[in-house]
């Protein structure tokens, strides 16, 4: 067999496992940070709910930890973000429903 035609077919099952591999792994970093994202909810509300004055609480809860975490890890921590971690931890409060949207049985 020529030898360029053997190159290529190595190069060709290498660049297939590799492309899988980054399939999967984009798929599992992605249900990593929906993962992070309910967790961040999650502690928002429940931190929220012990607070007595609950709507200012809250206000200056997310407004501080969007300072903290925005310092601490960049961009993607705004207030609105947090408020909508919020929101999502409060549409799929139960973790299985949440699995289930996602498709992910892992």
């Amino acid at each position: 067999m020529n030898f360029q035609i053997e190159i290529h077919q190595t190069y060709e099952s290498i660049r297939n496992i590799l492309s899988e591999a980054r399939k999967y792994v984009s798929r599992a970093v992605n249900f990593s940070m929906v993962q992070a994202y309910w967790n961040i909810g999650k502690i928002i509300v429940e931190d929220e709910q012990h607070g007595k004055e609950h709507a200012e609480y809250g206000k200056t809860l997310i407004k501080e930890l969007s300072v903290r975490l925005t310092k601490d890890f960049g961009k993607g921590f705004f207030e609105q973000s947090l408020r909508n971690m919020r929101q999502f931890y409060n549409c799929f409060s139960i973790r299985s429903a949440l699995r289930s949207k996602l498709g992910y049985a892992g």
